[in-house]
């Protein structure tokens, strides 16, 4: 294939549609078998359950008793879904679901209008096909919906300063609605991926004299929305036992620290970004290195000569990853948020070469643009995600990984149908809770208690507590149904014990 074919390729609607089909299925499936014993899904899909069985609308807790310790916002879009949908599963998957399909349309949209319609198939295949965004599509998490209200905050910037507009009342209100909604979403970890960047930025345009490009909106809109944040955080200090220690000192304070949270080095990022973000990342480096040695002009001069726009989107990105590269408590999802950007920030280097640099500057022609090294990373990316994706699902079935979920489904049919009165006694998966329905799992002592003067008919419990409960329980016996034994997984089985 040639230059001229593979940008024919790039070009093609039909392409575009495959691609987006690919990438919803991708989405959909990756995560199969659904369950919530990985990632602290369960903690979070505790939330929207907890709100809508007891009415804790402004602080959870989670299974094992302890505070949550996320804003509320997106469990409260959970209890939405659940009452539009009456399904569990859908509502605790669909906020990221959503959230990553509107990250996907936006970053086609803004780069096929911006750049042509090869950079939205790039921003959208950078986006879809790698190690990261399949993963978060339906996991029962707060940060997809967080990336996607980043990148709105993100765009807007970009479109302010693309097109030299100055901040209106209505642009900061609604800069405002956007801060606010990450604040309830995850806190003001926002300022982290986008501070810095905006702070890089005005002191570049500082330089080049550039006062009409601007990606400061003024100081209210953050005060406003840091303030609205606040005042949930004081509210539980002031309501919720237990609030300050779980939440404020151990969740917020202590991500600075090293004695609570495991630390890690500062370059723990940038090796996971480049090979999560792969075969993208080596292509972003591998153009700039290529681009740069055929302007012959040193990196200094690349950066003052840039267009503005452009490197807002550079800022935007490095900002963000080198700012949570200072904070010791990191794990690789937390720095997902700067993905799109490097999406966009991918579509302008194939596709936006004459907004890089001044025309003048630009010593690259059309036909010598990478769109066959495009061609060959857009193939290789949907090969290895789309075998990736068949290969864990395949043996996430094989391996009963969602044992659990199963259990749990059995054990709710029986006791619906045969009007148990149950309760669940502890083990290491939190998720089991949520599988038999339940708000809180009952103590050892309690329920013995509780069996033995006729208010149980049936007990869910570890299986190494079973033969002690069943010395201690009165004409109980141990039940056929149990999990199936779940290969290659931590945790412990189960027991159920009737009358």
């Amino acid at each position: 294939m040639d230059t001229g074919r593979a940008e024919h390729f790039l070009q093609n609607k039909r392409t575009a549609w495959i691609v987006g089909v690919l990438t919803v299925i991708l989405f959909l499936v990756t995560n199969l078998p659904w369950r919530l014993d990985d990632y602290d899904q369960a903690k979070q899909a505790f939330t929207s359950f907890e709100m809508v069985k007891e009415g804790h609308w402004f602080y959870q807790k989670t299974p094992h008793e302890r505070m949550a310790t996320k804003p509320p916002l997106v469990g409260w879009t959970s209890a939405v879904f659940f009452a539009l949908t009456r399904s569990w599963d859908v509502a605790w998957r669909l906020p990221s679901f959503l959230a990553a399909i509107a990250i996907s349309i936006l970053l086609f949209r803004v780069a096929t209008t911006a750049y042509g319609a090869g950079a939205g198939l790039i921003a959208l295949s950078a986006f879809g096909f790698n190690l990261l965004s399949p993963r978060l599509a339906t996991l029962a998490r707060t940060d997809m919906p967080l990336a996607l209200v980043i990148l709105l905050l993100g765009l807007s910037i970009w479109k302010k300063i693309r097109n030299r507009a100055a901040w209106t009342l209505p642009d900061r209100l609604s800069i405002f609605a956007m801060l606010t909604a990450a604040m309830l979403i995850k806190g003001p970890i926002i300022y982290a991926f986008l501070l810095p960047g905006i702070l890089l930025f005005q002191l570049w345009g500082r330089r080049r004299h550039a006062y009409h490009h601007s990606a400061w909106c003024g100081w209210w809109p953050w005060f406003g929305s840091l303030g609205i944040f606040l005042l949930w955080l004081m509210g539980g200090v002031l309501l919720v036992p237990g609030f300050f220690d779980q939440v404020v000192v151990r969740e917020f304070v202590a991500r600075f620290g090293e004695a609570v949270h495991r630390p890690q080095p500062l370059y723990f990022y940038l090796p996971h970004l480049l090979h999560k973000f792969a075969p993208w990342s080596v292509l972003m480096i591998a153009t700039a290195i290529v681009d740069l040695r055929s302007r012959e002009s040193k990196l200094g001069t690349l950066f003052r000569e840039m267009s503005p726009e452009t490197f807002w989107l550079v800022c935007w990105s490095f900002g963000g990853l080198i700012a949570m590269s200072l904070i010791p408590s990191k794990r690789v999802d937390r720095i997902f948020p700067v993905v799109p950007p490097l999406c966009l920030l991918l579509a302008v280097q194939i596709c936006g070469r004459d907004t890089v640099l001044p025309r003048k500057l630009s010593g690259v022609d059309a036909a010598r643009r990478p769109y066959l090294w495009v061609v060959i990373a857009l193939l290789l990316s949907i090969l290895f995600m789309s075998g990736y994706t068949v290969a864990k699902v395949v043996s996430g079935y094989r391996d009963h990984r969602d044992a659990l979920v199963v259990f749990g489904r059995e054990v709710c049919h029986e006791a619906a149908l045969r009007h148990w009165r149950y309760e669940a006694i502890s083990g290491s998966d939190e998720g089991m809770l949520l599988y038999l329905q339940k708000t809180h799992f009952i103590e050892p002592q309690e329920a013995i208690s509780e069996w033995n003067r006729g208010a149980l008919d049936a007990l869910v419990a570890p299986a190494e507590e079973g033969p002690r409960l069943m010395s201690e329980l009165q004409n109980a016996s141990l039940s056929p149904l149990r999990p199936v034994e779940r290969k290659n997984q931590r945790g412990k089985s189960y027991v159920l014990l009737t009358r």
